[in-house]
């Protein structure tokens, strides 16, 4: 699961007619985390209701997030944005020209600077595919049930049949790009291998894009049949190698891949990418460890934190009650009022059927039942998938159910993105030019041409 962290700001500045200094404008700050430096933007303009805006997180390419409280008094900006439950308050200099002030979010408060933003600002995405393309790319689009699923379909020139690969997205809502903090691994992972000569299916998720269905109610199992839906579409194709059509799944998505796999022996092979063998309740109690590790807590710390989510996710999974789970929770936080603010806050999240299908979920026996070759790589900084721990269980449980075409790789230095990284933390992803490691785009696509030989 990825959650946004806005580490920046940017803000405008004026004269008004009467002399007095103003905040309308654009301004421009960077929030200093963990060693990770993040660009904001706000937008701040003056309306018949008073002062309003949007923010801008440039690094992680989200735009016009609005803010729901703007004043200005004194010298004084004060901002709510409660889409990120966060808030600056921040003092105009006596030059009119700078804001310095905090940022706060729940559990955290952060020094950060405003300038006027005097140019546009543009993410460094080197690996983001430019035309002319040497292949052909057309839309795509098949049904499951009534849900409408639309994508992009890349292939060689040429007359085919070529060997062909779906990809499958991580957690959360997103499009056929897997886009992310303003980076595209998808359609990179896209034009990599279609330039290797595979033809690729990269399709959005229920309810964005093309795609219709609604999301929010959807689980795992849901997304499992949107994939068999899109496998059966590639083999329905002429151009595309009935023989060598495979998976290639990151994050949630490489535990969709064996769901479908096992059941669908026209699978000719899966790529599992931060894939995971482990129930998720453990997962996300293994991420709040390493994000309270990153934020500066002491290991005691971070244990007493994990053993707490531990026990909240337990509620979660065994209640089958919404308001004695709802109950049950806030009572595990009792005498702790901002720990029960933000559980209230998160509750509709908590309680959702994707997460609550996900916390149960057991990635092992679907495992036990993939007899095609697969390929599991993570890397060594991934703080949202224990390496360490969940490549040697994938590894075990495919044995397990005799599969004896087997690869795994721990990338030294790579992230939970596949980027080369300094910490692995979430907010580090934006800060990142390169959006896959070469390393990584050659590993899969010389596994995959083996495969095909």
């Amino acid at each position: 699961m990825l959650k946004l962290l806005i580490t920046g700001f940017a803000l405008g500045f004026s004269i008004s007619a009467a002399g007095t200094p103003s905040v309308e404008g654009d301004w421009l700050g960077t929030l200093t985390f963990n060693g990770v430096h993040l660009r904001i933007a706000f937008h701040i303009k003056q309306t018949a209701a008073g002062l309003a805006g949007t923010m801008d997180s440039l690094d992680q390419g989200a735009h016009g997030i609005p803010l729901d409280h703007v004043t200005f008094g004194d010298g004084q900006l004060s901002l709510r944005i409660a889409a990120l439950q966060g808030s600056y308050e921040g003092k105009l200099d006596s030059s009119g020209k700078s804001l310095n002030g905090n940022f706060t979010q729940p559990g955290v408060s952060i020094p950060l600077d405003l300038k006027p933003m005097t140019e546009p600002v543009e993410l460094k995405r080197p690996q983001e595919p430019k035309p002319p393309f040497p292949y052909i790319a057309e839309e795509a689009g098949y049904d499951n049930g009534e849900v409408h699923l639309a994508g992009t379909f890349t292939k060689p020139k040429g007359d085919g049949p070529f060997p062909a690969v779906l990809l499958i997205t991580g957690s959360g809502q997103q499009n056929r790009d897997e886009e992310i903090m303003g980076h595209k691994p998808f359609w990179v992972l896209a034009d990599y291998l279609t330039r290797r000569g595979i033809a690729v299916l990269r399709v959005d998720d229920r309810g964005i894009g093309g795609s219709t269905g609604i999301f929010r109610t959807s689980t795992t199992a849901d997304f499992a049949t949107d994939v068999t839906a899109g496998v059966t579409y590639l083999l329905s194709r002429g151009d595309v190698d009935k023989t060598h059509a495979g998976l290639i799944g990151h994050s949630e998505g490489a535990i969709i891949a064996p769901m479908v796999a096992a059941k669908m022996p026209q699978v000719a092979f899966i790529v599992m990418l931060a894939g995971t063998a482990l129930p998720g309740d453990q997962i996300v109690a293994g991420q709040t460890y390493q994000a309270n590790i990153l934020a500066g807590a002491t290991p005691e710390q971070a244990a007493k934190a994990r053993e707490f989510e531990a026990k909240l996710l337990a509620i979660d999974v065994s209640e089958t009650d919404p308001a004695a789970r709802e109950k049950k929770m806030l009572a595990l936080a009792d005498g702790e009022t901002a720990v029960q603010k933000t559980l209230r806050e998160q509750m509709p999240a908590l309680q959702s059927p994707w997460y609550r299908y996900f916390l149960a979920y057991d990635p092992r026996p679907a495992l036990t039942k993939v007899k095609c070759p697969v390929l599991a790589l993570d890397g060594s900084k991934d703080t949202q998938v224990d390496a360490e721990q969940n490549i040697p269980l994938i590894q075990a449980a495919l044995k397990e159910g005799g599969n004896h075409d087997v690869t795994v790789k721990i990338f030294p230095g790579v992230n939970h993105l596949f980027q080369d990284a300094n910490t692995g933390a979430v907010a580090e992803y934006a800060t990142i030019e390169q959006t896959i490691s070469p390393a990584v785009l050659k590993t899969i696509g010389d596994w995959i041409e083996k495969r095909m030989r």
